[in-house]
This record gives C-alpha cells, structure tokens and sequence, in this order.
C-alpha cells in the first residue's frame, strides 16, 4: 500500500468515527461505539474485523494475546475509548498492541465528549 493509499485509508476511518459521533452523541460503553464504527466502516466498503486476537510473545513464547477493538483492511487498528482525555498509558497500550501485530499504525479514538477526539499512534521496529 503506497502513502497515498494509506493516507486515503486514515480519512475514511476517521470520517466514519465522525459519523458514528454525529448519529450516537456522547455517553455510550466503548463496545456501542465499536459495534457502530463497525457497521459504518463497512458501509463503506472496508474489510474490518473485530477482536482480532495477537499473541504477544516472550522469548519465543507465547504469554498472552492482544484483543484489536478492530482492525482495517488488515492493516490498521483501530483502538477506542470513553475517557475524559487521552493519557500517556491510553498512547503506550496502543504502541504495545502494535508491537504485538507487528503493524506500524493505530487511530485511537476517544468517544467521550460531543466531538470525537483522536490519534494517529506510529510504532517503527526498532533497527528499522
């Protein structure tokens, strides 16, 4: 996927959670804001999944699993909150959830106030 593609890709998600912002308000759980975001992006014509599971590795070992609120044409994910503000922990979670896919970007959303809030979250790999 080319940088235009990709930058292409961003605006429909973000514009699908301004939408679902738009239509629902304010005050819901996260997972109403997920199912939404959900149906609006394939309205849209995106490939999405929702709770795509990534294991997160230890020395070659498998410790755990990473669940993606959902994921994008199978290469961005999308994390979303009800917080009253992004903290450093809500942009850290983000930056181990893409180490753990091994992709290079996530859009965090934030469905608290009346406006949608969000963040583009970038991990490069180390050496790279």
């Amino acid at each position: 996927m080319n940088a235009n593609e990709h930058e292409s890709l961003v605006k429909i998600i973000v514009g699908a959670a301004y939408e679902v912002s738009n239509v629902l308000g304010a005050g819901f759980l996260e997972k109403v804001y997920e199912r939404a975001l959900y149906q609006e992006l394939m309205a849209r014509g995106l490939g999405v999944r929702t709770q795509v599971a990534f294991p997160v590795l230890y020395r070659g070992h498998c410790v755990g699993e990473y669940f993606a609120d959902l994921l994008v044409e199978d290469r961005i994910l999308v994390e979303l909150r009800c917080v009253e503000s992004f903290s450093g922990a809500h942009l850290a979670t983000c930056i181990n959830y893409l180490r753990a896919s091994g992709l290079p970007l996530a859009l965090l959303f934030n469905f608290q106030k009346p406006k949608v809030e969000w963040k583009r979250v970038v991990y490069s790999r180390p050496g790279k």
